[in-house]
C-alpha cells in the first residue's frame, strides 16, 4: 500500500504542478474508473468538482485522475480512499459485494425501474435512516444509479427469459449475477472498462449494463442486439457512490465542509438522475445508428421476465436478513421512496 501511496503522491504533484491555475488552501486528488470522455466524467464528476471549488471561494481544488490514473483496479477504490490513499473516489458499490448490503436494496429489479431521477432522491431520503451505517470510514458526498440494466448481445436476440439460457453474460453487482442465474444465464463478473475485449474474444455472449456506456466504449461494435422492457423498464440498476476519506472530511473546516454540501443537494442528485437518463438515450441512438436493433419488449414479454426475476427479491431479502437487516421491510421502503419523488 505505501508503494502505491507514494506513487499517487508522485504522480499528483506532477499533474497539479501542470494543470493547477493557482495553490489552494485544500486540494483533493479524486479517482475513479472511466475515461474522461465518458459521461460520468464530462457531464457529472467535473461539472460537481467545479462547482465545489466556486462554493468554497477558490479555497479547494479538486484534481480528477480518470481510468484509473493512480493506480489500481476499480475493486481497489473503495480501499484506497479509506486508506487515505486518495482523498475522493466515485466507485460502484458492487465491485466489492456484500460491503453495502442495505444500499443494494436500490439495485433490485422491480424496485427501480425506469426513473433515474427518483431513485437518487429515494437514496437521499434513507441514507440517514436506512443506509449511513455501512459507510464506514468514509463521507458519502452523493449516491446515485445510473438508468438500469439493458441486455447487450453480441449475436442473439432475446424476447423471453428461455433466449438467454446458457449464455454468459457479463454482470456489474452480485444482485446482477442473481438476476443473470434467474434467467438461465452464467454470470461473469468483470469491471466494465474490461468488456469491450471480452465481448469481442467471445468470452462472454452479452453484459447487463446501460445504454450510457456504448459511447466510451464503443459497445455498439461489438454487439447487435440491445433489449429492454417495456416504458424503459430494466432488469435492476447499479448504485454508485462519490464519498471522500473519513478523516480528512472531519479535519474540514466547517465553511469547506458546506461548499462540498451545497453542492451534493437533491437539486444536484436529481441532475445527475437527468444527466444518466440523457447519457442512456444517446448512447442507445448512437447504436441504432451504427446498425445495432434495439428491442423493446411487448408488455407481456415484460411481464414475463419480472415473473422470472421475483426470486431474486426473495433471495436477497433471506441473504440480508443473516445480517439483521429487515430485507421485506426495506423493499417497500424503498419503493415507497421512489413512488414519493416520481410524483415531485
Amino acid at each position: 500500500m505505501s508503494t502505491l501511496k507514494n506513487a499517487i503522491m508522485g504522480t499528483a504533484l506532477f499533474v497539479l504542478g501542470t494543470t493547477s491555475a493557482y495553490a489552494a488552501d485544500y486540494e483533493f486528488k479524486l479517482h475513479h474508473f472511466l475515461g474522461e470522455k465518458a459521461p460520468a466524467h464530462s457531464k457529472m464528476l467535473a461539472p460537481w468538482a467545479k462547482q465545489v471549488e466556486e462554493n468554497s471561494g477558490g479555497k479547494v481544488a479538486i484534481e480528477i485522475y480518470p481510468a484509473m490514473t493512480l493506480g489500481g483496479r476499480p475493486p481497489e477504490l473503495i480501499n484506497q480512499v479509506r486508506d487515505g490513499v486518495v482523498d475522493l473516489v466515485w466507485t460502484v458499490n458492487g465491485y466489492t459485494p456484500g460491503l453495502f448490503p442495505r444500499s443494494e436494496v436500490f439495485e433490485l429489479p422491480g424496485v427501480h425501474k425506469n426513473d433515474t431521477a427518483a431513485t437518487n432522491l429515494a437514496l437521499m431520503d434513507l441514507y440517514e435512516s436506512d443506509l449511513k451505517d455501512e459507510y464506514k470510514g468514509v463521507e458519502v458526498m452523493f449516491l446515485h444509479v445510473h438508468a438500469g440494466q439493458g441486455i447487450h448481445m453480441t449475436d442473439t436476440e432475446v424476447r423471453s427469459p428461455a433466449d438467454l439460457e446458457g449464455k454468459k453474460i457479463r454482470i456489474p453487482t452480485r444482485t446482477g449475477a442473481w438476476v443473470i442465474e434467474a434467467l438461465g444465464a452464467s454470470p461473469v463478473a468483470m469491471p466494465v472498462p474490461e468488456l469491450p475485449p471480452a465481448l469481442q474474444k467471445g468470452v462472454i455472449d452479452g453484459a447487463l449494463i446501460p445504454w450510457e456506456i456504448i459511447p466510451p466504449l464503443k459497445i455498439q461494435e461489438q454487439t447487435e442486439y440491445q433489449i429492454e422492457g417495456a416504458d424503459k423498464e430494466r432488469f435492476g440498476t447499479t448504485v454508485f457512490q462519490v464519498s471522500m476519506n473519513k478523516d480528512r472530511w472531519d479535519s474540514l473546516p466547517d465553511d469547506v465542509k458546506q461548499a462540498f454540501r451545497d453542492a451534493s443537494g437533491k437539486e444536484w442528485v436529481k441532475q445527475v438522475g437527468d444527466i444518466w437518463a440523457g447519457a442512456d438515450d444517446f448512447g442507445i441512438g448512437l447504436a441504432t445508428k451504427a446498425g445495432n436493433t434495439h428491442i423493446t419488449l411487448t408488455p407481456e414479454e415484460t411481464a414475463a421476465f419480472n415473473q422470472a426475476l421475483e426470486p431474486v427479491v426473495t433471495r436477497w431479502v433471506e441473504e440480508v436478513s443473516g445480517k439483521g437487516i429487515d430485507g421485506a421491510a426495506l423493499v417497500d421502503k424503498a419503493k415507497a421512496a421512489i413512488a414519493d419523488n416520481a410524483s415531485n
